[in-house]
This record gives C-alpha cells, sequence and structure tokens, in this order.
C-alpha cells in the first residue's frame, strides 16, 4: 500500500523559495528544481524506507542535480514532508520542526 505524501505548510514554503531563487538566476531552473524534487517525491512514496534516519525519525532523501534534501517522517497514514532545505543550512532548522 503506497502512502500519500503531503508536504506540511512550512515544506510548500521551503520549496516555493527556493524555486524563486533559482528562477531568478536562469529562467527555467526553478522549474527545474521543482521537477528534481517531485522526482525525490515519487522515490520516497516507491520506497519511503530507502532513505536514511538522520534526527527523531526524520528521514533525508536527496534531490539529484541540486543540493537540496527532502526531510520526511512516515504516519501511520500518510508521509509527511517537514521541509525541503539547501544541503548547506543550518540544520536546527528542520530539526525543529521535527
Amino acid at each position: 500500500m503506497t502512502l500519500p505524501i503531503v508536504l506540511t505548510n512550512e515544506a510548500e514554503d521551503d520549496l516555493g523559495q527556493a524555486a524563486q531563487w533559482y528562477e531568478q538566476r536562469s529562467s527555467g531552473l526553478g522549474a527545474d528544481l521543482v521537477i528534481k524534487v517531485r522526482e525525490t517525491l515519487a522515490r520516497i512514496a516507491d520506497n519511503p524506507e530507502l532513505y536514511p534516519e538522520v534526527h527523531h525519525r526524520i528521514r533525508r532523501a536527496p534531490t539529484r542535480r541540486f543540493p537540496y534534501g527532502v526531510f520526511y517522517r512516515r504516519m501511520v497514514d500518510r508521509l509527511e514532508v517537514i521541509g525541503i532545505f539547501h544541503d548547506r543550512r543550518d540544520p536546527s532548522l528542520w530539526q525543529s520542526r521535527a
């Protein structure tokens, strides 16, 4: 059974801000980031246990091409994405959402 993936409001904001930043650098690059994040979400949905736990039941799935991680946890009825962060950001930001 495949669990639905739900992005928290914060995770949606993370993705929107990152896509906007990349789009300002080069037309189409923000859309590419969104595509790569969606591909990552599909891999998570296919195999939620594939990626290692990094903090209190939170797992990190890397995106391809971009230095971002999708941070998520398995709930009873869903996979909850709590953040989408650049690899160089302070980890306490996503850890505070755990």
